[in-house]
């Protein structure tokens, strides 16, 4: 580029100091470009995907085409965090590629600009890019994921609504729940999340050797709104003496409500559902559940959380291997550089599925585990980067 070295190359400028030269407009401007129209396309491919996989299911729960919508809007942005760092990979081989079979970068070497300086308007993207990461795992990624649920249920009970009872609407059998900290355990038969009430109930409470002391059997139950204790009906109360299981009082009610007792049903239907399925928030609550509860069962939860943790550093790792590759590939087939980050990105989720896999079996720890790939590729494109200079 005739006059490039006179404008670009001032020497003692901070990278991201705000003050963008020639190179740096010329760089942003192709990048962003084929970077919104990769993000555009991919989640465009996401888009299609999901209604391939869900739109017979959602037919069939009767479905309307304002429902089906609402539930592709409000599910698209659960996929945003995965598809920003692809997109990240993609537009940067094709941008860094391109200017590298055009000898521009020679051309700036040449006069003196070292790799981190050429790329430090990459860098400084990156930087927003993992805030992006964050606030999308950490605030829109959660909303997504909870409220195409809340859809979906939603249209399930309106659906048995044509062919079932109130009381059968939206039910989960046999649901238990063990509260170490407050020394009770929790049954129901079975709870209906339509009415969002519990019928059987049966709640033991244990000392602390985890002999029974009383136990409360119900009819039906109901979480009180706001959190202020639970409202049983048509119930009895039993004693017991802990040391030989005796009963030694019972009682009957007809309605009453104990304020004391806080278990949130919504962490009781967590417990079973897969990690993939929860949102950030969810996981918090149920990790701080299980540990105290059963820390092994706990380990696939917190390594899902903690890799959401991690995975904001991905924009910056994903930048971090592509620089290298697409600088130092082949002019005539930057195919090869394409493939090889691929096949590193492939290498990536084997060693996650490993640490996983070890932390489930408490070899090493659930934290270690979420950041152990992230820090084995960090150490990789540190390695490809000494081999530029």
């Amino acid at each position: 580029m005739p006059g490039h070295s006179e404008v670009c190359f001032r020497r003692g400028r901070p990278l991201c100091s705000g003050a963008l030269n020639t190179f740096d407009r010329h760089l942003l401007r192709e990048w962003l470009s084929i970077l919104g129209l990769v993000l555009g396309a991919t989640v465009g491919l996401m888009l299609v995907q999901v209604m391939y996989d869900d739109f017979r299911s959602l037919r069939e729960l009767g479905a309307r085409g304002l429902d089906m919508w609402m539930y592709f809007f409000v599910t698209m942005p659960s996929f945003l965090a995965v598809v920003l760092p692809l997109a990240l990979l993609l537009s940067l081989l094709f941008v860094l590629g391109k200017l590298h079979r055009a000898n521009e970068f020679t051309a700036l070497r040449a006069a003196g600009m070292g790799f981190l300086r050429i790329t430090a308007p990459i860098w400084c993207v990156g930087v927003l890019a993992c805030g992006l990461s964050w606030w999308l795992n950490s605030a829109v990624v959660p909303w997504s994921v909870e409220t195409s649920r809340e859809l979906r249920e939603a249209l399930e009970f309106r659906k048995q609504a044509t062919t079932l009872a109130a009381d059968r609407i939206g039910v989960i059998d046999s649901v238990a729940f063990d509260n170490h900290r407050a020394h009770r355990m929790w049954f129901f038969n079975r709870y209906s999340q339509f009415l969002q009430r519990a019928y059987g109930v049966t709640i033991s409470e244990l000392d602390d050797q985890r002999r029974e002391v009383s136990r409360l059997v119900a009819s039906e139950a109901s979480f009180a709104s706001g959190g202020a204790g639970w409202v049983f009906k048509d119930g009895r109360e039993m004693s017991f003496n802990p040391d030989n299981g005796e009963r030694i009082a019972e009682r009957s009610f007809k309605a009453e409500t104990r304020s004391q007792y806080r278990e949130d049903p919504k962490l009781m239907l967590l417990i079973d559902r897969r990690p993939v399925d929860l949102s950030f928030a969810e996981l918090r609550r149920l990790i701080d559940y299980l540990e105290f509860e059963n820390a092994q069962k706990a380990t696939p939860y917190a390594v899902r959380y903690f890799s959401l943790i991690a995975d904001t550093l991905g924009p910056l790792i994903v930048i971090a291997i592509a620089i290298p590759f697409a600088i130092s590939g082949v002019r005539v087939n930057p195919a090869v550089g394409v493939s090889k980050s691929f096949g590193l990105f492939f290498l990536y989720y084997i060693f996650a599925n490993i640490a996983g896999s070890l932390a489930t079996k408490q070899l090493i720890d659930p934290l270690l585990a979420a950041w152990l790939p992230n820090l084995g590729m960090t150490i990789l494109a540190a390695w490809l980067f000494a081999k530029l200079r």
